[in-house]
């Protein structure tokens, strides 16, 4: 599948630019999320989700997926038990739909976004990062502006037992279109089927540094797990474009399908490796719901994605 440009590619290197400042140029590494690892599974629609999409991983009965769970920020070398890993947690999906074929879902574990545009999210990193650096009134002063980063910024991240044992939010929504042309607007949500699971602050510091990797691994040796995908669907008032916000919980879910892994894979070996994710679906179906984000995050990850295969020695284009 051929992948562009399709937003501001200036506005793009300036978003890679400021990620890199606030972790560092680590080569062969996303510069957010770096730390990662990859699963493999298979997704299993629920029955409505075809009166949603028509969408091939949604009439099909089932269809491949790679899944790369991550810790926040840009240091490959964060601890999992860092509370600087929970900022927050990411995971991807990506539906192998055919050869070269595929559509993502990209979540993290925050109900949100901290900005509603790319530059607005590139003067909310740079307000972090000059109070990393001892200037906390800028980030002060931003989040006084904007309340839905203060949220962001403050609600309380705390770390899970697992990977499978969080929550993950996809950021943008997205328009559904089913096969009689009935066009809905809602936003994915992630969960795992045994819900949440987080320990206190004490029982985390207690844990080894890669213990969420190590413990992915021990616990599909033994058992699948599972993640229960939804749609929460807009209603009228609810802003699609803004992904800063927050629908109320009581909108209308409708069941979407389950993946479940079955095993880590190693993201070392090249058709892994060369996987660039991408916040735009690109599949007949489901569309952008018109969130400015959503392209500029696409450009992000090629820029990023590109650069990172060229450390690693890949082909590029």
């Amino acid at each position: 599948m051929s992948r562009g440009s399709i937003g501001d590619a200036t506005l793009a290197q300036d978003l890679l630019d400021v990620l890199d400042s606030l972790s560092g140029v680590h080569p062969g590494f996303r510069p957010a999320h770096a730390k990662g690892l990859m699963c493999s599974g298979s997704f299993t629609p629920a029955p409505e989700a075809a009166t949603l999409t028509r969408a091939p991983h949604a009439t099909r009965p089932s269809t491949p997926v790679t899944v790369r769970f991550s810790d926040g920020t840009g240091v490959p070398t964060i601890a999992d038990n860092d509370p600087a890993s929970s900022g927050p947690r990411g995971c991807a999906i990506r539906f192998h739909l055919g050869e070269h074929e595929h559509t993502d879902v990209i979540a993290h574990s925050f109900d949100g976004f901290p900005a509603r545009t790319g530059e607005e999210f590139a003067r909310f990193l740079r307000a972090v990062g000059e109070a990393g650096a001892g200037k906390p009134e800028a980030l002060g002063a931003f989040l006084a502006s904007h309340p839905n980063a203060k949220r962001f910024v403050e609600t309380p991240k705390p770390i899970p037992t697992s990977f499978v044992r969080e929550a993950y939010f996809a950021a943008t929504a997205f328009a559904f279109t089913n096969a009689d042309g009935t066009r809905r607007n809602g936003r994915f949500r992630i969960r795992p089927e045994g819900g949440t699971e987080y320990l206190s602050d004490d029982a985390a510091r207690a844990r080894s540094a890669s213990f969420l990797v190590d413990e992915i691994a021990a616990r599909l040796k033994t058992e699948p797990a599972r993640l229960v995908v939804s749609v929460q669907l807009a209603e009228a008032g609810d802003d699609v474009t803004d992904a800063s916000t927050t629908w109320p919980a009581s909108r209308a879910e409708v069941p979407f399908g389950t993946i479940t892994l079955t095993a880590r894979v190693d993201d070392q070996v090249p058709e892994r490796r060369k996987i660039i994710f991408d916040p735009a679906p690109r599949v007949d179906g489901i569309d952008s719901a018109g969130d400015p984000l959503t392209a500029i995050r696409s450009d992000v990850y090629l820029l990023s994605g590109r650069r990172r295969r060229a450390a690693l020695g890949d082909d590029v284009r």
